[in-house]
């Protein structure tokens, strides 16, 4: 039935791999742009000395998003790609140097809360509760739904505010938890999406409970395996590929898109603009005539808080850290003042807290024999900061190598044997992201849902996003369920 419309879609993360596949299982005439020589986004992959990195994305939680792209064209995920669910999800680890196993065992998970607090174990498990609450209207409810209309958000707010929205993620977790570490444990969650658990709505706890009903999965061959699957998919099923297609402009009459202008000048035309790209980006920089732009959206742009930026270090050692678990999360000594810094003073600080992924635990193949591939990833201030990474990028880089070394690796800075790092600066120019934020826009509540930016273009008729800056927001089942927002919409 629609075999004569053509959509374009620009970007080739999960967002927009995702709904190039869900339109063309419905029928449409799909072009996927890619402004790189390969597809992912920021699920793309860096190969360098023998070494597998996976540029971004690395926990996958809801593998039947994935599962659901493969089965609209009667196919099979598990004939293309080998998911496995991990048994120890996160280990997180504290400046004393005690540690907490995050585990789907809920005799475990209680045996780790012991250590720490006795009295927490009825509290975590009131929270665990709560969030299966938040989780059944936030995600199973209204991760799909379209939310362009206000009277449609009005008639959710009741139940919101019963689900206590107007908190913050850690505000609500410390009404169940008392101990200060337990606390940093269970509100962590928003920092995964580009959010600050003391400015995040509580709506977001409903990641603790997403993770308990599916668990925390790795792909055989790193995420990067899952972009190969998706594309083989997408070739089978007819779907244009174009790389090294970077779009300069979005090109309109009136309130109607009418194509795009690539890189080398080239225009591209269709029915439907689907943008898997940050939509603050789109409509600042890839949108000439603003002059459907109304006052309110005008403003609406201006008000928005952004996500932190990432520092993110891959390296390659020759030595293997057997006792260091797949995903670790370190946490310094500070928690709020350290977030603060970050997020609204745009300040960096020494006193850093991190994300270490060591893949090659689970799968040797990432790195050369007797080897360990990692990546560390680091919040730091987005470029509203004014950081000059070109100046700051080495000390910072040796900054967490030394606190890795003291901490979690010890003697790693002896065994590397490859390395580079990722800063803001390669988000705002290669991903296009705004200011170099590394999830599009904060998941505060007065930006999420309709006050997010719309999946359906609040000026133009046939302009449509997907991704982070959209509802239902960031995150690997965030922007997969994007994509299922415009089954409602197309």
């Amino acid at each position: 039935m629609n075999k004569n419309k053509k959509i374009i879609i620009i970007g080739s993360g999960f967002g927009g791999i995702a709904s190039a596949l869900r339109m063309r299982a419905k029928g449409y005439q799909v072009t996927l742009l890619e402004k790189h020589p390969d597809l992912g986004g920021r699920a793309r992959v860096f190969k360098k000395d023998g070494f597998t990195y996976d540029g971004g994305p690395t926990v996958i939680t809801a593998p039947y998003l994935f599962e659901e792209l493969f089965s609209l064209f009667n196919k099979k995920i598990s004939n293309y790609v080998k998911i496995i669910p991990l048994d120890l999800w996160y280990r997180f680890v504290f400046e004393d140097k005690t540690s907490f196993d995050y585990t789907g065992n809920e005799q475990n998970m209680e045996k780790e809360i012991q250590k720490f607090s006795k009295d927490d174990i009825q509290g975590y498990k009131k929270l665990v509760k709560f969030t299966e609450k938040i989780f059944d209207k936030g995600f199973t409810e209204l991760s799909s739904k379209p939310f362009n209309n206000i009277m449609f958000m009005l008639k959710q707010i009741p139940a919101l505010l019963r689900l206590k929205s107007y908190q913050s993620v850690y505000k609500l977790v410390s009404s169940y938890i008392s101990n200060e570490k337990l606390k940093r444990v269970f509100s962590m969650h928003p920092l995964l999406v580009g959010g600050n658990p003391f400015t995040t709505t509580s709506i977001y706890t409903l990641i603790l409970f997403l993770e308990k009903k599916w668990g925390i999965h790795y792909s055989m061959g790193g995420t990067g395996s899952v972009v190969n699957a998706l594309e083989k998919l997408m070739k089978e099923e007819n779907i244009e590929i174009i790389k090294n297609a970077e779009v300069t402009e979005i090109l309109n009459t009136n309130n109607q898109i009418t194509g795009v202008r690539i890189n080398h000048g080239e225009e591209i035309h269709g029915d439907y603009i689907i943008c898997n790209s940050d939509p603050p980006n789109v409509y600042k920089n890839m949108i000439r005539s603003k002059s459907k732009y109304s006052f309110l959206f005008n403003q609406k742009v201006k008000r928005m808080n952004y996500s932190m930026g990432l520092f993110v270090y891959y390296f390659g050692s020759k030595k293997k850290f057997k006792d260091v678990a797949h995903h670790t999360i370190y946490f310094g000594k500070s928690y709020k003042e350290h977030l603060n810094k970050i997020f609204d003073k745009k300040e960096l600080s020494d006193d850093i807290s991190y994300y270490l992924h060591r893949p090659s635990a689970t799968d040797p193949s990432m790195a050369p024999e007797g080897h360990d591939a990692f990546y560390v990833l680091v919040p730091v201030p987005n470029n509203l900061s004014g950081i000059d990474w070109s100046k700051e990028g080495e000390r910072f880089k040796d900054l967490v190598l030394t606190k890795m070394d003291q901490t979690v690796l010890p003697g790693i800075k002896e065994n590397v044997v490859s390395d580079f790092y990722l800063t803001p600066d390669y988000f705002e120019k290669e991903l296009s992201t705004l200011h170099g934020s590394g999830f599009s826009i904060q998941p505060k509540f007065t930006q999420s849902a309709y006050f997010r930016f719309h999946n359906k273009s609040e000026i133009f008729d046939n302009l449509y996003f997907v991704g982070a800056g959209t509802h239902p927001g960031a995150g690997m089942p965030g922007v997969l369920s994007s994509a299922k927002v415009l089954d409602e919409l197309l």
